[in-house]
């Protein structure tokens, strides 16, 4: 067995956010893991099936996994440590040039496996920094690739990434179609994958942003049947953050309000600072778009803006919370506050997914309405219904829509009773 096996055990868990303890279930313990990733214990040809099983990996994994140690795998183990090392430290630019160089060694020792492992983690790298575009050619490489059809787990993730990719462009549509790609292809997994959750995470998304939350509702109930008592608490958290995002949206607040407590106490900021703020970034939004302005939504505001100012964040994810903070200010009557803040924001409207822009539009037009600057208001809500119908969203086409109404109907209103007079 090459001395390579440890890192490269460890790196694939890594890559799927599993502990020791999780990967390991019901059948290995964590130090027995531990002993394999450290290289102290030589595993049989059985446990190494398992956990290639446990992994999803692809079948020509295992040959690999099988092979001495060349130069090349060494140089490749080092790009791959120095990506995840950057990765852990927030370096996404220097992270995806690690992998880059990683999936090259890889692709010239001609290790399809590695080569495919690193190439996503280049894509998810390329993602965090924005940079969606770039993301999806990469993506889309991936699935031209045999081994994304050879293995369910592969074809899921890739899939799931790029339904992730064309929704943060505002392509909501085809983010939909790619997400039911990614939940078909999961149905080939093991019950309980953490595959299974992602593409069903992807699709539930996709749809409640497009209005289709009945839909949405339905693929949330489907996955909360792939959730047990032995499923790891972090996931558990973000099934009952997607849950409740889609509760909300539908207006049954005792049931998003009850998916997000669950969510707030199994997420940990401890655990993944960056995903904490994420979900409480998410929890305020959807809190805000019900109308719920009390103590614990403005709370969810300041741990996204305090857990953001850690992490740091690209643009988007900055702009995303601003926008957040702007709904609050709006909805609790600080309306000149309102304006300039989504004025500012406004301003970077580009860097935001088309969906998320138009919502920048419709606020500034309604606050702006509200501030009496009822000709102004018309321009960015008629932007705002063109964004919509460019995403795919037509439930907030006709709310942009009859935003424009109203103000034409009290314009008329107006120029008659200035004519009868």
């Amino acid at each position: 067995m090459g001395n390579g096996f440890g890192e490269k055990l460890r790196a694939e868990r890594l890559e799927r956010g599993l502990t020791q303890a999780e990967l390991g279930k019901n059948l290995y313990s964590p130090s027995y893991i531990s002993l394999l990733e450290t290289g102290r214990r030589e595993p049989t040809a059985e446990v190494i099936e398992e956990l290639a099983r446990r992994l999803e990996l692809a079948p020509k994994a295992l040959e690999a996994w099988s092979q001495p140690v060349s130069v090349s795998d060494a140089e490749y183990v080092l790009a791959g440590l120095y990506a995840r090392q950057a990765w852990d430290l927030r370096d996404y630019q220097l992270a995806a040039s690690h992998a880059a160089t990683a999936a090259q060694i890889a692709l010239e020792a001609k290790n399809n496996s590695a080569w495919w492992n690193m190439t996503y983690m280049q894509a998810e790298c390329v993602m965090k920094q924005g940079q969606l575009k770039e993301c999806q050619q990469i993506v889309e490489h991936l699935l031209e690739h045999p081994m994304a059809t050879e293995s369910a787990g592969l074809g899921v993730r890739a899939w799931q990434m790029l339904a992730a990719v064309c929704h943060g462009q505002g392509q909501l549509a085809t983010a939909v179609e790619h997400a039911k790609q990614a939940v078909k292809l999961s149905e080939q997994l093991p019950k309980g994958s953490t595959l299974i959750i992602g593409a069903h995470r992807a699709l539930i998304g996709a749809l409640a942003e497009s209005g289709k939350l009945d839909e949405a509702w339905t693929y949330c109930l489907a996955m909360i049947e792939h959730m047990d008592e032995h499923s790891m608490s972090q996931l558990a958290g973000e099934v009952a953050w997607v849950v409740g995002n889609v509760a909300f949206m539908r207006h049954d607040y005792v049931e998003g309000i009850k998916h997000h407590e669950r969510a707030a106490k199994l997420l940990s900021p401890a655990n993944d600072i960056e995903l904490w703020a994420r979900f409480n970034k998410a929890s305020a939004a959807v809190r805000l778009s019900s109308g719920i302005v009390e103590p614990e939504t403005l709370s969810a505001i300041e741990r996204a803006e305090l857990a953001l100012s850690i992490v740091g964040g690209n643009k988007t994810d900055q702009l995303e919370v601003a926008f957040i903070r702007a709904r609050w200010l709006y909805l609790t009557g600080d309306i000149p506050a309102a304006v300039d803040k989504l004025r500012e924001i406004h301003a970077d409207r580009k860097v935001l997914a088309r969906h998320t822009a138009g919502e920048v539009s419709l606020l500034l037009g309604k606050s702006l309405k509200a501030a009496g600057e009822a000709s102004e208001a018309l321009q960015f809500l008629e932007e705002a219904q063109h964004d919509f119908s460019a995403a795919g969203a037509s439930d907030r086409v006709q709310q942009a829509m009859d935003a424009v109404l109203e103000i034409r109907l009290a314009e008329r209103r107006a120029a008659k009773e200035h004519s009868e007079a």
